[in-house]
């Protein structure tokens, strides 16, 4: 039985994806969108550099990378939900450390555990749950899940930032922990339960699938092109991601248009997934893929063109909402459609690990060019080519790629 034939292995599948979506929607919004806010207010009560505060984001991301793997394994065999309700309340424990912290080690170190919990709570493993439990609805259940986790930096940025301005950054971390806890217990705990595995299903093949999914991916040269793709893309994201309000403000930007560009990437993301939505079918992961990696290299150009409250600035927006909403789906449907979806965890952990490695170090490499010239022009040009060497390496893999499982 193919996947696209196979019925859900859960009784309530679409309960499933709405909860595990609103998981997605506190864990993105605390794990990975707010760290920019707390760069400027730790570096003026703690004295700390921009490039040491970059430099433990960064260790944690390596983290991320390597255990990811690891993290994508356990779920092909056994489900998601130990490491799922793990990460969520290990995050919450560490926020609250780094709320009392004061010391430059301490952050490094909650950092790189904060890094293994993003590995066990962000898309990665929401997918690998979805993918093994939804059967042929695999798609459509990544990209509701993506309609409201576009919705992360919309929701906990803006209020992060509230938070931050009235009760101060301590106080705002430790209410992070405490929405972090809520999902760990009240969600990850009660809905994980009974979930599969890839591995541990029946066979989406009609002969029995290889011993290892993930060797035979290796062997594949389609695996290795998607792979170069999405690291070029993931650094340039990241570096942009972790860059973006000093980065706007160097352009001319107010505090508070800052903030409703910041907004309006959520909106623009989840319109990008509502136009796959409406295609359905009709839109294949190949061709869907091959027009969204356009979209982050003619981004990058529409940002070096902003210039305070210009229309450029707006462009850049819907350009990189857009690109990057439909990338966080193709990702994921590549993986099955190009290499199959026995082993789903394991391959997309694998392929995660490179990309994490570039998303680690680009932030720190985009703080020294930042350090080197005084500005993000430079930064913004490399961004660019990353975005168009994620395309190339993206068509390739498409043109290469065996027909969809």
């Amino acid at each position: 039985m193919s996947l696209a034939t196979q019925p859900p292995l859960v009784p309530h599948p679409w309960r499933l994806v709405w909860l595990l979506s609103v998981g997605q929607l506190v864990s993105w919004g605390t794990f990975y969108y707010g760290f920019s806010l707390f760069v400027e207010p730790m570096e003026r009560e703690l004295g700390w550099s921009r490039t040491d505060l970059t430099l433990a984001l960064s260790g944690g991301l390596l983290v991320a990378g390597f255990s990811g793997v690891l993290v994508g394994g356990w779920i092909d065999r056994r489900g998601g939900f130990w490491p799922m309700t793990i990460g969520s309340l290990a995050g919450a424990a560490l926020f609250v450390v780094w709320a009392l912290n004061d010391s430059l080690l301490v952050f490094f170190l909650l950092w790189l555990g904060l890094g293994a919990v993003q590995a066990m709570t962000l898309y990665d493993p929401a997918f690998a749950v979805v993918t093994a439990n939804l059967g042929g609805q695999y798609r459509l259940g990544i990209t509701y899940m993506t309609l409201v986790g576009g919705f992360a930096s919309t929701v906990f940025m803006p209020a992060t930032q509230v938070f931050i301005d009235w009760w101060g950054w301590r106080d705002t971390l430790i209410v992070l922990a405490a929405c972090n806890a809520a999902v760990g217990l009240f969600i990850h705990a009660i809905l994980l339960r009974g979930t599969k595995g890839s591995l541990s299903r029946p066979s989406t093949n009609d002969a029995t699938p290889p011993a290892s999914p993930l060797k035979a991916a290796l062997r594949q040269k389609v695996f290795w092109m998607l792979a170069l793709s999405l690291i070029s893309q993931g650094a340039a994201v990241s570096a942009l991601t972790f860059h973006i309000v000093p980065l706007l403000g160097e352009r001319g930007l107010s505090t508070a248009l800052v903030l409703l560009a910041i907004a309006l990437i959520g909106p623009a993301q989840v319109a990008g997934r509502l136009v796959l939505l409406a295609l359905g079918r009709r839109a294949t992961t190949k061709v869907m893929g091959s027009i969204t990696v356009t979209l982050l290299p003619l981004s990058m150009l529409a940002l070096l063109a902003v210039e305070g409250g210009s229309i450029w600035l707006y462009v850049f927006v819907a350009l990189y909402g857009a690109g990057n909403g439909l990338m966080t789906i193709v990702r994921g449907a590549s993986v099955v459609e190009f290499l199959g979806a026995e082993g789903f965890g394991a391959i997309n952990g694998a392929l995660g690990l490179p990309t994490t490695l570039a998303r680690a170090f680009a932030p720190t490499l985009a703080a020294l060019l930042w350090d080197w010239q005084g500005n993000y022009q430079t930064a913004i040009w490399v961004m660019a080519g990353l975005g168009l060497l994620s395309a190339i390496a993206y068509w390739l893999a498409a043109a290469w790629a065996r027909e969809p499982v």
